[in-house]
């Protein structure tokens, strides 16, 4: 509910409650991805507007603090491999990687998070320099599916041995097929 109403310190409180009794995937299945539908769903339907999205996006991300420096906590297992991901360039809505850097860093991966409006010599250079296997592209605005396209043309005119996934609120599979991704994420 404190995301839905865009309220960052009752979201941090809550979440600080819940992992009394719960674990934080758990949480984040539960709670977390549940009111960020929500929100999402209500902007699509014109029902709630960007202000609110935004005010939503600041309120889960503290909420993923809290969960992320508990998790870090936990010790994971290291497994090594190294996943590039960022927001592409143009685009500054970053809540959504930070949900899959926060469950990849669960799980053991090494995540180098390149933020957001990243240039697209930046994750060339990024998924060169970490031999990364993995590369996650995200995009929030249909204005900026375009940079999404050119950073993928550029990772193939290097030649680089990394598998791609894209996703974002705008994207659909059609058109991470045509802008050859090798992988689609709804959510």
């Amino acid at each position: 509910d404190a995301i839905v109403k865009g309220l960052q310190e009752q979201s941090r409180l809550a979440v600080t409650r819940l992992l009394e009794t719960e674990k934080p995937l758990d949480i984040i299945n539960t709670q977390m991805i549940p009111a960020l539908d929500f929100v999402g769903n209500g902007f699509e339907r014109k029902n709630l507007f960007l202000p609110q999205l935004l005010m939503s996006a600041d309120a889960a991300k503290a909420a993923f603090e809290v969960i992320r420096d508990r998790m870090a906590d936990g010790g994971a297992v290291e497994k090594g491999t190294a996943v590039v991901i960022a927001t592409v360039k143009g685009d500054i809505h970053d809540i959504g990687k930070n949900i899959v850097k926060v469950l990849l860093e669960n799980y053991g991966y090494e995540v180098i998070d390149l933020g957001k409006d990243v240039e697209y010599q930046a994750v060339v250079d990024a998924i060169r320099d970490n031999d990364a296997k993995l590369c996650g592209l995200s995009a929030l605005m249909t204005t900026t599916l375009v940079s999404m396209k050119k950073t993928i043309e550029l990772i193939h005119e290097n030649n680089l041995d990394c598998k791609v996934m894209v996703g974002g609120a705008v994207l659909t599979p059609e058109y991470a097929k045509e802008i050859h991704a090798d992988f689609y994420s709804k959510d």
